[in-house]
């Protein structure tokens, strides 16, 4: 049976692996977003490209925010605008606020790690670079 041809995969795109990497954190940035009170979904886009350059297209936010109030993490309510069509704002529930918390902490533990691990290549790297 013929072995796979590593070289050449998905696997190893950089551009695949920041994707990868990106769509990981998305619902705990979109908690984190919220966390400081109620957004309507383009708000929570302009939110995570300003504070995180994480950029979505707009049908990739609403999927997850029904998710999260599936689960009870978020609520949503339709709001009128004074000028314009009515917005959909959401907001953490308890259970979000814990959520993003546990979330928060766990980021934090394993980032650190991982950039205690990190740390010697950046620094070779930084070396080998010509000034």
């Amino acid at each position: 049976m013929a072995q796979p041809d590593h070289s050449t995969t998905e696997i190893e795109s950089p551009d695949k692996w920041e994707a990868q990497m990106r769509k990981g954190c998305l619902e705990m940035a979109v908690l984190a977003s919220l966390w400081h009170g109620r957004l309507y979904g383009l708000e929570i886009l302009r939110v995570l490209e300003r504070d995180s350059s994480l950029v979505l297209a707009e049908g990739t936010i609403y999927p997850i925010l029904n998710r999260l109030r599936a689960e009870g993490l978020v609520e949503s309510q339709w709001v009128e605008a004074e000028a314009g069509h009515p917005r959909k704002y959401y907001e953490l529930t308890q259970s979000g606020r814990d959520r993003a918390t546990r979330m928060a902490e766990t980021w934090t533990r394993f980032s650190a790690g991982l950039g205690y691990l990190i740390e010697p290549v950046l620094k070779d790297r930084r070396v080998e670079q010509p000034l």
